[in-house]
């Protein structure tokens, strides 16, 4: 497995800043987030210029409008080609919202036959589709497929990818491995974002919610997953000051690396205090 740190993560900090962190922590490489860096500037110079720091595993579509993106489908396509110009194999994007009225969008995710064939050009760039979370006091999935085999089933007839959000599924089922295993047996995961929840929080540290991590770790270690595992977190997670949030991201590598090695000691738990990375969280 490729142990990746997603951009989000410290989007508080410069974008260079963010690719040092992640590669004088030890991750193998990041998933970069298009965010307003992007806005008026040369995006594959851009991207080249990290891509010397780091390497980039894969690019998440811009969550927002951006001035020269265009709307949802015009910054997944620019992203796509971005990823083929600069060759970055993944794209991930977020589906329509039935709740935000994303009609068009909706009708053109449905409208494609084969996503690699046709939007990833011909195979050169993967293009997967994220799941996504169940919010507010009644839980309610804003998103269209929601459903999981619903999303499977469209994965599959529309030769889609899928990135596996371990957060966003928790936030409706707190033990969501049963469905981890149904995406899994898809053999469509390409990328799992990786992260806790609890208390209508998402992207929490592993050990400060609910989600039973350590044995979702055990169990992906006893597949054939060989793709990214990607760290997904909210930056508020994260200590104040650059050397605590490198020696944090330090002992979280430690916890991934450790839980999804062949060699673990499959007795050992741990509980949310070991996990815990910081005292000064």
């Amino acid at each position: 497995m490729i142990l990746s740190l997603s951009s989000g993560s410290l989007f508080t900090l410069p974008l260079q800043r963010v690719f040092e962190l992640a590669a004088e922590s030890g991750f193998e490489g990041l998933e970069l987030i298009i965010n307003q860096d992007f806005q008026r500037v040369n995006s594959a110079k851009l991207v080249r210029s990290l891509q010397k720091i780091a390497t980039i595993h894969s690019i998440h579509a811009p969550f927002m409008e951006l001035d020269g993106w265009g709307g949802t489908i015009d910054s997944i396509k620019h992203s796509v080609a971005l990823a083929a110009e600069c060759d970055i194999p993944l794209v991930n994007f977020h589906p329509p919202s039935w709740m935000g009225l994303e009609i068009g969008f909706w009708r053109w995710l449905y409208s494609i036959h084969d996503y690699q064939k046709e939007l990833g050009l011909n195979g050169q760039v993967a293009i997967a589709m994220e799941n996504m979370p169940w919010v507010g006091k009644w839980k309610i999935n804003p998103n269209i497929l929601s459903n999981t085999q619903r999303m499977v089933d469209f994965i599959r007839d529309h030769n889609l990818y899928m990135t596996f959000d371990c957060t966003h599924m928790g936030s409706g089922k707190t033990n969501f491995i049963n469905d981890f295993f149904l995406c899994y047996d898809s053999d469509r995961i390409l990328n799992i974002h990786f992260s806790d929840y609890g208390h209508d929080r998402e992207h929490l540290l592993p050990g400060h919610g609910i989600l039973p991590l350590t044995r979702f770790l055990n169990h992906l270690r006893n597949t054939e997953y060989q793709s990214t595992v990607t760290l997904e977190l909210d930056p508020k997670e994260f200590p104040k000051g650059e050397h605590n949030i490198l020696e944090s991201l330090k002992e979280i590598l430690a916890y991934l690396r450790l839980e999804t090695s062949p060699q673990v000691d499959s007795r050992r738990e741990y509980t949310q205090e070991t996990i815990q990375v910081s005292p000064t969280l």
